[in-house]
């Protein structure tokens, strides 16, 4: 059963997120959480979202923007390492708020409730006419990767921040789609070099049957959206970016993700 639905959400995410960017992680994470503690979710997670990136990289990297790489993903890395570092010093910090809901206990975190309230705030700039139509400067890059970065190595949450900042850079479908891939792998390894020996030194157990079963299940998914790329317009891609935005924003502020 655990196989099962861990693997059935990564190809389903997977394939979904070849486009927006973002997601794999958000939808991934609670189905490993559901089996096993929070912090073998959280590094199992990132494993197959490394490991994903390294595939959809093969796919699609070629296309990436050299530019926007260099501007966004340096910083990105930087930050990355200094937001999974918070990550383990916070992870016995009580929520900011908690509730009961159909019987569950949510929890809102600090950083959930921000990165939240930025994608919500993300997502009506994209609905506005006046601001959509308004691209970010060059200048404008690095901090988009120092936020992607950091909130990437303390809660996971990289991609959608990411995305929000690469939808307005100017670039096509195929820039967006490779400069994604590309800085998502950048973060991946910052954040993992730091989960990993906080990992070791844990003796935290591993279920790897499960993690392969959740690896190439993704990797099936990527190739799917990948070979869908042709068929979506540039409009498609805004469009389900800016609805997954707004789900993802506000999940995170409700504690639902």
């Amino acid at each position: 059963m655990t196989v099962v639905l861990v693997a059935l959400v990564a190809a389903l995410a997977s394939a979904l997120t070849f486009f927006s960017g973002f997601g794999l992680g958000t939808l991934l994470l609670p189905a490993f959480a559901l089996f096993y503690p929070i912090e073998i979710a959280v590094a199992s997670t990132a494993v197959v979202h490394f490991l994903n990136g390294l595939f959809k990289l093969g796919l699609v990297g070629r296309h990436a923007d050299r530019r926007v790489v260099l501007a966004f993903g340096l910083p990105a890395i930087a930050a990355a390492y200094v937001g999974a570092k918070a990550l383990l010093r916070l992870t016995d910090l009580p929520p900011v708020a908690t509730y009961e809901l159909a019987g569950r206990t949510l929890d809102v975190s600090a950083e959930k409730l921000a990165v939240g309230t930025l994608l919500v705030l993300f997502t009506f700039a994209e609905l506005s006419p006046r601001l959509s139509a308004v691209n970010f400067p060059p200048r404008l890059l690095p901090v988009g990767g120092l936020l992607s970065g950091f909130f990437g190595g303390l809660s996971g949450m990289q991609g959608a921040l990411r995305s929000a900042f690469l939808i307005r850079a100017g670039l096509s479908k195929e820039a967006f789609i490779g400069s994604g891939v590309v800085i998502a792998c950048l973060i991946d390894i910052a954040r993992l070099t730091e989960y990993v020996p906080s990992l070791v030194d844990q003796r935290a157990v591993i279920d790897y049957p499960v993690l392969a079963a959740a690896v190439l299940a993704a990797f099936a998914g990527a190739a799917v959206g990948s070979r869908s790329l042709k068929k979506v317009t540039l409009g498609a891609v805004q469009g389900l970016v800016g609805i997954m935005l707004l789900i993802v924003g506000i999940g995170l502020i409700a504690g639902v993700l």
